[in-house]
């Protein structure tokens, strides 16, 4: 197979992904903020981007990445939904909000920089099932 055959084999779209595979350590969210349609807003008027697949207003969950081997350990994951999406209860003793991420997908792109980024989305995020199946137990 030449260079001409493979480069016509491109990947369309986001690739799914697992979220422990892109988070093998788990991940901590920090907040929740609408994503802006920067062509949209003028005028110091913020107008919120919507999902080009739904239509549905887009938010974006600030992410902090644990794992010690990380390059990056901030991301932002991206999530179509009507509502604003509500993080998972605080747990005592962390700074941050455990979270896992439904339906993620990753899109690689090139930055600004040249160098080689990722985005993500996702449909939806929970409390990770190891952290609920322990506030279950407190709480019964």
């Amino acid at each position: 197979m030449n260079w001409t055959e493979t480069s016509q084999m491109a990947i369309k779209g986001a690739i799914p992904v697992a979220f422990g595979d892109v988070f093998p350590a788990g991940a901590f969210a920090t907040k929740v903020e609408m994503v802006a349609d920067f062509d949209a807003s003028k005028g110091g008027s913020r107008v919120q981007a919507r999902d080009k697949a739904t239509g549905l207003p887009m938010w974006a969950i600030s992410v902090t990445d644990p794992d010690p081997d990380a390059r990056d350990t901030s991301a932002k994951v991206k999530i179509p939904a009507s509502v604003e999406p509500t993080l998972p209860d605080e747990l005592p003793g962390l700074p941050f909000r455990p979270v896992e991420f439904e339906g993620l997908t990753v899109t690689p792109y090139v930055n600004g920089s040249g160098r080689l980024a990722y985005s993500f989305k996702a449909t939806g995020l929970r409390a990770p099932s190891a952290v609920a199946g322990k506030a279950a137990a407190k709480a019964g």
